[in-house]
């Protein structure tokens, strides 16, 4: 990733808000990845990026009003989640939180929850499920199933939404890909934010994208440490690659300066294929995980809340 002070290779467009051009100004600081047996290296990476992206997010982000608890479903450590403003929905939303497959976890988790919840309207499962250097392959999509089937117990299928963001947009997707092979129902909906469902980056955008997004040009150093020797184009790691005929109605959202674009354009073009309901939401000039608390973002919230009103029960009244 470049330096913060580096100027931007192109300047923002006409027609964004000031909020977001500002945010475009703002460059994280460069990341080294230690070498993959590097155990430490590792653990130091993940402690160190959770702090920064903790105090980026309270500088720029306003936590949305929510009420919050911990919960241990079977093992797997999340958090309950909701809104101020929650709607009348009777389903519940199952989250998994972005970080690259190995960031994002405690905190930033329940952080990541609180806004999810917000965006939704839904009652938030937020999973803070285990990740590298400790917690390879398989053990976030084990998490991922084994909350999903809690919900089932006490839920619907049509009455649960799975949703998740960037590394999460993964795993959500993997777990649809997995629970239809184990035999489990679909849930109502899925909402996949910038999703990170191509691990082999073999997209367009790894190529056209790299340098102006704030992604770093490859991450497959993560990828290949959470795969822990499995290829990447495994439908698990990669769901891009799965057969998609059986996923319900699906958000995809992205922007034109998200290096992941690609795959959330292939995604979008594999589910219509497949007959599966899909929208794809591009936002202008929106880098990876959007601009942060802006209009634009405002303005892809109240989608994602209409697409779940669109695609699940209000409360019975009486």
């Amino acid at each position: 990733m470049r330096d913060p002070a580096q100027s931007l290779p192109f300047p923002p467009p006409t027609g964004l808000s000031d909020e977001a051009a500002r945010s475009l100004e703002q460059r994280p600081p460069e990341i080294h990845f230690p070498e993959a047996d590097d155990y430490a290296g590792w653990q130091k990476l993940v402690a160190d990026w959770n702090a920064e992206a903790m105090a980026r997010l309270s500088e720029v982000l306003k936590e949305p009003q929510s009420d919050s608890r911990e919960i241990d479903v079977d093992g797997v450590h999340a958090y309950v989640v909701r809104a101020a403003d929650a709607s009348d929905r009777k389903a519940v939303q199952l989250y998994f939180h972005g970080g690259a497959l190995i960031f994002g976890s405690g905190e930033s988790c329940r952080l990541e929850g609180t806004f999810a919840a917000a965006s939704s309207g839904l009652e938030t499962y937020a999973v803070d499920y285990r990740m590298p250097p400790e917690h390879p392959y398989p053990a976030a999509l084990d998490d991922a199933i084994t909350v999903y089937r809690r919900l089932l117990d006490e839920h619907e299928p049509r009455d649960i939404v799975v949703g998740g963001a960037s590394a999460g947009g993964n795993i959500a997707a993997a777990l649809l890909v997995r629970a239809y092979d184990e035999g489990l129902p679909m849930p109502a909906a899925a909402v996949l934010l910038t999703p990170g469902i191509d691990l082999t980056e073999s997209g367009d955008t790894f190529r056209t994208l790299a340098g102006i997004d704030e992604l770093p040009p490859t991450m497959k150093a993560i990828y290949q440490l959470y795969a822990a020797g499995r290829p990447l184009d495994d439908p698990y790691l990669s769901p891009l690659f799965a057969d998609l005929s059986h996923f319900p109605p699906t958000y995809l959202q992205s922007g034109t300066r998200d290096m992941l674009l690609s795959g959330t354009v292939r995604m979008h073009r594999k589910l219509r294929a497949a007959g599966v309901e899909a929208e794809l939401h591009v936002g202008e000039a929106m880098p990876h995980g959007g601009f942060g608390g802006t209009p634009e973002d405002e303005e892809l919230n109240k989608e994602i809340r209409r697409f779940v009103v669109a695609h699940t029960r209000s409360v019975a009244r009486r």
